[in-house]
């Protein structure tokens, strides 16, 4: 029994390193987070009223909350898709052994190690409506102007754009790693049966790197969640609404109008929405992913 005990309290010492940080920088403020939700703060007077559901009922009967919830989900679905296709496109061209790859992997990845800010108002000069890049080399194809970030039929567009051409890079990485590492004795076996080039991609390659899509399909999906720089930057959440997110909308809550009580409510409903998405990709990849 003693020796039992010493066990369970030896594991807690060595874990202790990782529980405290874990703790105060992370359980802490998300119990003082889901706290806030159920109050009236303005950030800057001394008490907190308590309101219990008010800032809940306040948010599910904003219309400007479900327009935000929307844009999230469309932002959501339009950077995590196209990045995990287009990054194994990337990378199943770079590992069929063409010449100067490293140059263009080198190329390719390199948006992901420049900071958002800078990328942002590089691609806000791109999308100028007047002189910019973008519309030249429409004007160049006979394709009237485009208003891009002024126009909300496209703002949203832009943003997908530039949050694509940063992240397609990095998910080549993951998948060039991960086709490197197929039994090569596999895919010979399949060629002598007779199976053609969509064959084995189709039946062995894409289960056998099953394990990196889940992996990307998560970390991309609490990403978009968590997506602002780009969106501060190029529209600050407009035109008119058409590129405001979940965050953004937290953002302008709680540090435009100051309150924090509805903002937290906001940033709540954020971590629900991460824990199901999350469960559901579990229980998706039970089925789907093939270790």
């Amino acid at each position: 029994m003693r020796l039992k005990l010493w066990r369970e309290s030896e594991a807690v010492l060595f874990t202790l390193p990782a529980l405290i940080p874990l703790l105060i920088f992370w359980l802490g403020p998300l119990g003082y987070i889901v706290y806030l939700s159920f109050t009236d703060w303005d950030f800057m007077s001394p008490d907190k009223l308590f309101v219990g559901l008010d800032n809940y009922s306040y948010l599910l009967t904003n219309s400007e909350f479900y327009r935000s919830l929307k844009v999230t989900l469309l932002f959501g679905l339009g950077s995590v898709i196209p990045t995990i296709v287009g990054g194994l496109a990337l990378a199943m061209l770079m590992n069929s052994k063409i010449k100067s790859s490293g140059i263009f992997r080198t190329l390719l990845f390199s948006p992901w190690v420049t900071p958002t800010v800078a990328v942002s108002i590089a691609w806000s000069w791109i999308f100028e409506p007047e002189v910019g890049l973008a519309n030249l080399m429409l004007g160049w194809a006979g394709v009237s102007p485009i208003g891009w970030l002024r126009d909300a039929d496209w703002a949203l567009v832009a943003v997908l754009i530039v949050t694509l051409w940063k992240s397609i890079g990095w998910a080549m990485v993951f998948y060039l790693v991960a086709l490197r590492n197929l039994p090569s004795d596999l895919l010979e076996a399949a060629s002598i049966d007779g199976a053609n080039g969509w064959d084995k991609f189709r039946s062995i390659t894409l289960p056998l790197i099953s394990p990196t899509t889940f992996f990307l399909s998560i970390i991309l999906t609490i990403q978009s969640l968590q997506a602002y720089d780009q969106i501060n930057v190029m529209t600050q959440g407009g035109p008119a609404g058409s590129t405001r997110t979940l965050l953004y909308m937290y953002y302008q809550s709680a540090f435009e109008s100051f309150n924090v009580g509805e903002a937290s409510s906001i940033a709540v409903v954020i971590i629900l929405i991460c824990v199901l998405l999350s469960g559901v990709s579990f229980l998706l990849g039970r089925r789907l992913v093939h270790y």
